[in-house]
């Protein structure tokens, strides 16, 4: 199996994080990997990660960041921790375990079969799936689904799921050598960023790249800090990436033909 490495950022995750389920994740999984990002919570949750990349060094490691600088910026910022350590295959999960630890697997196996960059989890609701979420936020999902797709110019169902891998690659580490200009909706910009460095490498079309893969399972959490308002920064952050990236992508599009 490839030596893969999911990062995990954390804001106040004291009470939801599953610990005993990271870590049996890794004691079932030679290769797996977990780099905890403490976004400057200000609970018990840099204690309860230090605990866990104590009792599973070189397994588990712990980031801190000082001061909270938002989810992207410190999954941005385990990126970076995993490129040092060079692992093959890197993603990103919510401390919630909405999406839970056995999708890993799941990708895993994609990418060994598939000459592919990312794979996304995707929800939707499926017989034979086990996709449990709010009416309100899946209208809302799908409201947004529509308007990222039209921002990237691209058949996405669910960019916001926060369930993705990624192959340890040029464009990649590209995707996230600086800091995003969204802070609400940065997988948006990881899609456009990445379509932009295959595009201006002279590479395949993103849309031959990427992969959306259903959940088998999904669920709300108690606790979300998703609120309405949310959405709405969501919304304009899309325009931001529309304005930013759509001008780069027609230019890299007509320099590579």
């Amino acid at each position: 199996m490839p030596k893969t490495a999911i990062v995990v950022p954390c804001f106040n995750e004291e009470k939801r994080l599953d610990t005993e389920e990271f870590v049996r994740a890794i004691d079932d999984d030679d290769s797996l990997h977990f780099i905890f990002v403490n976004d400057g919570s200000d609970d018990d949750t840099g204690p309860v990660i230090e605990k866990m990349s104590v009792d599973r060094p070189g397994r588990i490691f712990a980031v801190t960041l000082d001061i909270n600088s938002g989810k992207a910026e410190a999954t941005r910022r385990g990126f970076g921790k995993a490129f040092e350590n060079g692992y093959e295959l890197i993603g990103y999960l919510d401390a919630d375990l909405a999406t839970p630890l056995s999708a890993i697997q799941d990708f895993v196996a994609i990418m060994e079969r598939d000459n592919v960059l990312m794979i996304m989890g995707s929800r939707v609701r499926l017989l034979g799936r086990d996709v449990k979420r709010s009416l309100a936020r899946h209208y809302l999902g799908r409201l947004f689904a529509t308007f990222a797709s039209v921002a990237l110019n691209l058949p996405v169902y669910d960019t916001q799921c926060g369930a993705k891998l990624f192959r340890n690659s040029e464009p990649v580490r590209e995707a996230f050598a600086l800091p995003f200009g969204a802070r609400w909706v940065f997988d948006v910009e990881i899609i456009a960023r990445l379509a932009l460095a295959i595009k201006s490498g002279g590479g395949d079309n993103i849309e031959d790249l990427v992969i959306e893969h259903p959940l088998d399972q999904w669920r709300d959490v108690a606790g979300s800090k998703i609120k309405l308002k949310d959405f709405v920064m969501g919304a304009m952050e899309l325009v931001f990436i529309m304005l930013r990236y759509s001008r780069k992508l027609y230019r890299a599009k007509s320099y590579s033909s």
